[in-house]
């Protein structure tokens, strides 16, 4: 099965087939165990079972991923990861749960990191942008920040306006 990609701006057009889909397994065991997308277009979705399902996306496009693990004595692993899908030919970093894996624009644990993060994709949403067709740069910026405990810079209209101009004016 042939589809048309749905490419970013440095990444050029192509057919692209099934093996070519980077898929995401979600995991839900009450109190124990969630591991969910909290934004992107899955281009299918497979149900396994009721705790179990497997999201696909195709090369390129961006989502972000929540990990949350807890035990009998509290919370084990807050993980957030944005990345882009794995691009057939191109490099990427590997992520539990995810295959291939993709490019990292943001990786980040503890759970006060990730409800910042959390929070500022809910900002990006409330500027009517979905977060993924926000800047790529963004992300890598929010995550750099993080990392340091500073405050990274909100993201504007006006930075997404210029954002959508210069992946017109590089495609």
């Amino acid at each position: 099965m042939k589809r048309q990609a749905h490419t970013p701006e440095r990444y050029p057009t192509r057919e692209f087939t099934v093996s070519d889909l980077t898929t995401v397994e979600l995991l839900w065991l009450e109190k124990r165990i969630e591991n969910r997308v909290r934004f992107g277009r899955p281009v299918s979705e497979k149900v396994l079972d009721r705790n179990r399902r497997v999201l696909s996306f195709t090369p390129g496009s961006i989502f972000a991923f929540v990990r949350w693990t807890s035990s009998d004595f509290g919370t084990v692993l807050s993980r957030i990861d944005i990345l882009r899908a794995a691009i057939p030919g191109q490099r990427y970093s590997t992520v539990p749960w995810i295959t291939p894996g993709g490019e990292s624009l943001l990786r980040l644990s503890g759970w006060l990191k990730v409800e910042r993060v959390l929070q500022l994709i809910d900002a990006v949403e409330a500027l009517d942008i979905d977060p993924a067709d926000a800047a790529p740069d963004y992300w890598h910026h929010v995550h750099n920040r993080l990392s340091v405990n500073e405050t990274p810079r909100p993201y504007t209209r006006s930075s997404h306006h210029a954002w959508l101009h210069r992946r017109r004016v590089m495609s």
